[in-house]
């Protein structure tokens, strides 16, 4: 249970940095690192993690199709962590 709820951690985690990669790559003219260090600096980088965990949505119905519910727990949890991660950094 515990292997299997931090499977889904790990690849929540994987699927969160690929999606901000994907987005990143797909609507900035600029470098990966360039958009990263300006985005932190003119305040929306926490929009730009929250879009890249939609990611998250289709690996969490993956593992809810494939009946592998503790996975999909821990894509659950790691998707609330990064979503009060940002908001803490918005508002804190």
């Amino acid at each position: 249970m515990k292997k299997d709820i931090s499977i889904g951690i790990l690849t929540g985690l994987i699927a969160n940095a690929v999606g901000l990669y994907l987005y990143v790559a797909i609507f900035s003219d600029e470098s990966f690192m360039t958009t990263i260090q300006k985005s932190m600096a003119e305040g929306y980088f926490g929009k730009i993690v929250t879009l890249g965990a939609v990611l998250n949505l289709l690996v969490f119905f993956f593992f809810i199709k494939k009946k592998q519910d503790y996975k999909a727990r821990g894509v659950l949890m790691i998707t609330v962590i990064i979503a009060v991660a940002v908001m803490a950094r918005k508002f804190f």
